[in-house]
């Protein structure tokens, strides 16, 4: 989590100012209208005055009563049409700001690196781009305006009563001077308590998605209700912050309520002995109580103005926390085109550590040297923790180097727009991650565009031909085909089939260089193997790098790297590091054969048919080749 902002409230709410400027015409004509409102109910007292001190006298007509009661109908209507106009003005220019902030937010958080989003709970983020926004939404259309609005509403009202007996002014101006300093306070009290509840509802959203998302192993392992009682835990301690806050703000509104009362109370035994000395007449003293009866009202409003505003500069802190993260990985100052991409990979000197590794410890990677020619597939091993992941993040710049370069065809990657590198680049991981859209829209996603110079098959070829080669044909028996939505990261379907997608959608965009993190350790040998064919024939001029848990993924490539304390010590095909080297043998022992994939244990004729998959629950389980009884 990122330090808390220690910024005043000015310095906050001064960031909005390039987001508010073009819609600072609406903003102020909502304003304005909203301030004429104010001003036509402070009117209402005047005409009262006016009632009293004539049209009561004796001997004095109901014509009088009746203009002045229409005055007063027409002061109402015109109170209730201003009101109407200042939501008018402001509605729709701050959605369109609020929708222009959420949409900045999400493209900042595509940009930073992933480093960052390991830190950063997802449900944080959530909260941010979501709860945050929308407050300051409303604050923004309503809060920020009327704070305004009552304070001048205020102090006119103050002025109004001053002209009318400056007196009972005071008695009423008297009660301002603790409300600003109980009000001073409550400002510091209140945004700290404010900042604490966002951010344990940020944590508490967190916890929802880890258990919606983990919901399979919660079943699994009973663990329930051990998830429940944390989640409660948390909930309490929001609920307590909750309490906290309301307690604060009614003691703050107890305060701003019950002074003004009292100076009213205090007002009308003074006002009703200046009536009798002659000092005020009775028309003036109606003025002065229904003109503090108006202002009683921005003054009890502003308790919870002030809140919501308070709120607003910790929902700000909260956002500009993220924005404010550097994104670590750019593309160039002056980026170099590539004509074409052979496909050479090269790791030149590579070193790289995690940026919250302790200092002293050494590199992940230390001095890591390695070269692909176009078009070889080669397996990298080690044991568990060895960096054979990092290794691999490095090629799509999802992490940096932290000394050496990575080379494709020669050129530092750093070199290359992202946007090229990953065009040239593509990943299947081990935990695959599929999207709450259709297994087209999945497969399709990283494919290219079909209007550009890289492509020569349509979107429906494309996603056929990736199926294939992937053994992904079960998606065709699924209830609507290859457009059925699959659900959340795809948790309806299994494991071997997630993983299959997965691939489909890393050869679909038909890259120089494959990269991919154990993507096969879900399915059978037997499956594993039509895969690993597939993808030769299809993928022929394709460099791949895979890291292999299995020896039937190692067996099956060109050559091998063997990992071992950050450094690749052996380099050679698999018949070759197995005879000359130990420690290859050790590594080699320990990979083990992963369970099958069920949905993939059919026999080789079957599974060869589109759609026998799905069958394959109810056929016999047949064992890999060579495996033993």
């Amino acid at each position: 989590m990122a330090n808390k902002n220690n910024s005043t409230l000015f310095q906050t709410l001064s960031r909005l100012a390039p987001q508010l400027r073009p819609i600072m015409w609406p903003l102020i004509w909502g304003f304005l209208s909203a301030l004429a409102a104010s001003a036509v109910a402070l009117a209402v007292p005047q005409v009262y005055r006016s009632l009293v001190n004539k049209a009561l006298l004796p001997g004095t007509g109901t014509q009088a009563l009746w203009v002045g009661a229409g005055v007063v109908l027409v002061l109402g209507l015109l109170e209730a049409a201003l009101i109407s106009l200042r939501r008018q003005f402001v509605i729709v220019p701050v959605t369109t700001v609020e929708t222009r902030m959420r949409t900045s937010f999400y493209r900042h958080l595509q940009n930073l690196a992933v480093e960052f989003h390991d830190r950063w709970g997802s449900g944080q983020l959530l909260s941010r781009a979501m709860s945050d926004l929308n407050f300051m939404r409303r604050w923004m259309a309503f809060g920020a305006i009327m704070l305004v609005v009552t304070a001048l509403t205020v102090v006119i009202g103050v002025v109004l009563m001053f002209s009318m007996s400056w007196e009972l002014g005071l008695i009423f101006l008297a009660a301002a001077v603790p409300i600003s300093i109980f009000g001073f306070r409550f400002r510091r009290s209140y945004g700290r308590v404010s900042r604490k509840s966002q951010d344990q509802a940020g944590d508490l959203a967190t916890t929802v998605e880890e258990s919606v998302h983990g919901i399979r192993v919660l079943k699994a392992f009973g663990r329930g209700q051990e998830a429940l009682d944390a989640f409660a835990g948390q909930a309490q301690e929001l609920q307590a912050t909750e309490i906290h806050k309301a307690k604060s703000l009614a003691v703050f509104s107890l305060v701003v309520t019950l002074l003004p009362e009292l100076a009213l109370g205090s007002g009308l035994v003074v006002g009703i002995l200046l009536v009798s000395n002659g000092r005020l007449d009775v028309g003036a003293l109606v003025a002065f109580f229904a003109t503090a009866a108006v202002v009683a009202g921005p003054v009890e409003s502003m308790g919870p103005l002030l809140a919501m505003t308070f709120a607003a500069k910790t929902a700000l802190d909260r956002h500009f926390e993220v924005i404010d993260a550097v994104t670590t990985i750019e593309d160039p100052a002056v980026p170099v085109e590539l004509a074409a991409v052979r496909g050479d990979l090269e790791f030149r000197g590579v070193h790289f550590r995690f940026p919250d590794t302790p200092s002293g410890t050494p590199d992940l990677l230390n001095g890591i040297d390695l070269t692909l020619h176009a078009g070889e597939t080669m397996a990298l091993v080690g044991v568990t923790g060895s960096g054979k992941s990092a290794l691999l993040n490095l090629v799509p710049r999802l992490f940096d180097v932290s000394s050496g370069a990575v080379l494709l065809d020669g050129t530092d990657i750093r070199l290359l727009r992202l946007a090229e590198l990953r065009r040239h680049v593509s990943v299947a991981f081990e935990d695959t991650t599929l999207f709450s859209h259709s297994v087209r829209e999945n497969v399709l996603l990283g494919a290219p565009e079909q209007s550009g110079e890289s492509s020569h098959l349509s979107g429906d070829e494309a996603l056929e031909r990736a199926l294939e080669v992937a053994q992904a044909g079960f998606a065709h028996t699924l209830g609507n085909g290859v457009d059925t939505l699959i659900g959340e990261e795809g948790l309806s379907l299994s494991g071997g089939q997630r993983q299959r997608v997965a691939l489909a959608r890393a050869i679909a965009a038909r890259p120089a260089v494959l990269v991919l993190d154990d993507p096969l350790s879900a399915l059978d040998v037997n499956t594993e193997e039509r895969v690993m064919d597939r993808l030769r024939v299809e993928l022929a001029g394709t460099t791949t790098l895979i890291v292999a848990h299995r020896p039937s993924t190692v067996a099956m490539a060109d050559r091998v790297a063997l990992l071992q304390d950050g450094r690749i010590t052996a380099v050679g095909t698999h018949s070759e590091l197995l005879a000359g080297n130990s420690h290859y043998r050790y590594v080699l022992a320990s990979l083990t054969e992963e369970p099958r994939d069920l949905d993939t244990g059919v026999d080789d004729d079957l599974a060869d048919d589109f759609g026998a998959e799905s069958l394959g629950t109810n056929l016999p389980i047949h064992k890999p080749k060579g495996a033993g009884a």
